[in-house]
């Protein structure tokens, strides 16, 4: 098998170089602008209500907890992890999703990661991050429709919506598709999958053919169990809603209100726009498109590039350090600690397979070298 080529010294720094050229491009030609706009309403800061800030917070806190309980109810029964390790499990790979270019694939490889060493299989990992993130977009999709087939009638139509419901539209013939040709044409999706891993150094073809029937039979095992489905669809719709809310008790905060359908309208249609990877997060995509539509809305253009901005620095920057608190604390805390000491024992193990020693032997008169006896292995931790 021909080894992985691992990229070389320059092209990493090309790499590099490229990711921070398009986040400082983002950011001068997005997000500078957005806060000149609001320069002129800076004063406003200094006079909202605290108990309002207060409640937004907790309200986006809510929906960060409402994601975690949802990738729980998609998560095999054993290992059963905590409430508290699937959060900061999803607080560090929204981190890397938001810092990184086209960041869902990286934040998506370390929740991956991070959930395997926890114990879960890779299946059932790959299958629960999969489904918690389309099946959460589709959910977003479907609130967004729902609030569209109100707000239409009464406030006409707008040339945002449509790349909103083109976008939307797409990604849910994306995610029929999918499930359609893992569930009828699993063997036709095996043979793709087959033809595309022979082409990829150090991957197992038949792994990976494993991997479509497991999670072709996890599709199936849902679809009979349509309660744990309706709790997955209400997990999502809560995360949404709860996200939207604080968005709206921001607006509060900085002295306007919008009827909530028109909000939830512009935070859909923001949010679909998001999902299209330019920028990592939506970055700039959101902080220009929200206060317009939240303007068009009826609220004064300083109270909403404001509340936009105090809800996207909950929203979106404060996951960041969050995150890498987090993974700080899953890999210096008992998952890590047992990983590291599992390590140690294997190679102490695979050592003292290996290891001989000299010993003399009174018959022959010299030194001759025998079979080390294997060290004493303690029992497990509980």
């Amino acid at each position: 098998m021909t080894p992985r080529r691992t990229p070389s010294r320059p092209r990493r720094a090309v790499k590099r170089t490229s990711f921070v050229v398009i986040f400082l491009f983002v950011f001068y030609y997005f997000v500078i602008p957005t806060l000149a706009r609001s320069r002129s309403s800076a004063e406003t800061f200094f006079e909202v209500n605290p108990f309002l800030l207060a409640l937004a917070v907790a309200l986006e806190m809510g929906a960060l907890a409402c994601y975690t309980i949802l990738m729980r109810v998609t998560l095999p029964g054993e290992p059963r992890l905590s409430l508290f390790t699937i959060f900061r499990i999803q607080l560090a790979t929204r981190s890397v999703t938001n810092l990184v270019p086209g960041g869902s694939a990286a934040g998506g490889a370390l929740g991956y990661r991070l959930l395997t060493e926890a114990g879960v299989s890779s299946s059932a990992a790959g299958f629960s991050l999969a489904t918690v993130g389309l099946g959460s977009a589709v959910v977003l999709n479907g609130i967004l429709w729902a609030a569209l087939l109100i707000s239409i009638p009464l406030n006409g139509f707008r040339t945002a919506y449509v790349t909103a419901a083109i976008v939307g539209v797409l990604l849910l013939l994306f995610a029929a598709g999918l499930v359609y040709l893992l569930i009828e044409g699993r063997d036709r999706a095996e043979k793709v999958l087959r033809a595309i891993t022979r082409r990829i150094p150090r991957v197992d073809e038949d792994t990976a053919a494993r991997f479509v029937h497991q999670t072709a039979d996890r599709i199936q095992d849902l679809a009979r169990q349509p309660e744990l489905v309706r709790r997955g669809v209400l997990w999502a719709a809560a995360n949404w809603l709860l996200d939207a809310a604080a968005l709206w008790v921001f607006l509060r905060a900085f002295g306007t209100s919008i009827n909530p359908i028109n909000l939830v309208v512009a935070f859909g249609v923001a949010g679909v726009l998001a999902a299209i990877p330019i920028t990592p997060g939506g970055l700039g995509v959101v902080e220009t498109v929200l206060p317009s539509l939240l303007v068009t809305f009826g609220a004064p253009a300083g109270a909403a590039v404001s509340a936009v901005l105090a809800w996207r620095l909950v929203q979106f920057w404060l996951p960041i350090p969050l995150g890498g608190l987090s993974y700080a604390s899953l890999k210096l805390g008992p998952l890590g600690r047992r990983r590291r000491l599992a390590a140690v024992r294997g190679l102490a193990a695979e050592a003292g397979a290996h290891a001989t020693e000299r010993v003399w032997d009174q018959v022959s008169g010299e030194f001759r070298t025998v079979a080390a006896d294997p060290p004493p292995v303690s029992p497990p931790e509980r």
